[in-house]
């Protein structure tokens, strides 16, 4: 599969991938390389993994990370409830010892987390490691292990060795800086916000039934606003909601009534500071220069 073939698989899906993208995933699956893919939140970085795993029918692991995030909840931990009732039927059985140490500490006790479950599927799964940046910087030493060897290390079971290779999407809002180890291990590529002509192939994908002239105001207020000094600059994902509400409200026109307009901006912005700034008067004021 060329590089414009998983452009294409990926628009079928609904997905519009920029030239720079899809040759970035191409590189990615063809030298089997995991793919680091940042910028802003909203612009599409985790839909990449999302329907990636739909074009090669494979199934979907995702690790959302958070500051705190260890081992336990990413790689793997061991099933303790169940240990425990392992541990008292065998006590009044009369078993102990190493028998019982061995069975409480097998594979049929461990409970894969998605980075472990990653690598122990027949089919190659895609590995979502969302939002990277949000985890602390210690949790990227439990990362290298796997994205440089693909193997997962257990004290009471030793070495666990892929099966398959997952393909491996790492999302970073650029929070904070990643390590230079973890950016060694990856390919690189810069998500920005679409572009005009992008955008509006994206809402006429995923709404095919919108008008050329809506489709084309909606795209041009959602972009002359994230121009606008806001908290939270909306998505593509909330262009879409707002498209949605327009067309579910009959709206044909973003200037036919500022009033309806106005209630609808609840899809793009998130903040009271935004809805505040955004009042009824510049929201048509962009209007008029959206077309």
């Amino acid at each position: 599969m060329t590089w414009t073939d998983l452009q294409n698989a990926l628009g079928r899906q609904g997905y519009v991938a920029s030239d720079d993208l899809a040759v970035a995933l191409q590189l990615a699956l063809s030298l089997s390389r995991p793919l680091l893919l940042e910028g802003a939140a909203g612009v599409g970085k985790t839909e990449v993994a999302r329907t990636l795993a739909a074009v090669k029918d494979t199934q979907l692991l995702r690790l959302q990370c958070y500051e705190g995030l260890d081992a336990a909840q990413a790689i793997y931990e061991w099933n303790y409830q169940r240990q425990l009732l392992t541990i008292r039927a065998a006590a009044e059985d009369g078993e102990t010892g190493k028998a019982v140490e061995d069975r409480i500490f097998s594979r049929d006790f461990l409970l894969e987390r998605p980075l472990l479950a990653a690598i122990t599927q027949d089919v190659p799964p895609v590995l979502l490691i969302d939002e990277i940046d949000r985890a602390d910087e210690e949790f990227e030493a439990y990362l290298l292990e796997i994205l440089s060897d693909y193997q997962v290390s257990i004290p009471e079971l030793g070495t666990i060795t892929a099966t398959s290779k997952p393909m491996v999407i790492l999302t970073s809002n650029g929070t904070r800086d990643l390590s230079d180890a973890l950016r060694r291990r990856c390919l690189y590529t810069y998500v920005d916000y679409p572009d005009r002509e992008t955008e509006l192939a994206i809402l006429k994908a995923r709404c095919p039934d919108v008008e050329d002239h809506l489709a084309r105001q909606v795209i041009g207020f959602v972009q002359k606003l994230r121009e606008e000094e806001l908290d939270k600059t909306p998505g593509v994902a909330e262009m879409l909601d707002f498209a949605a509400a327009l067309m579910g409200l009959g709206i044909a026109d973003l200037t036919d009534n500022p009033v309806v307009l106005q209630s609808t901006l609840t899809t793009l912005l998130k903040t009271q500071n935004d809805q505040a700034q955004i009042t009824k008067e510049v929201a048509g004021r962009i209007a008029g220069r959206a077309a």
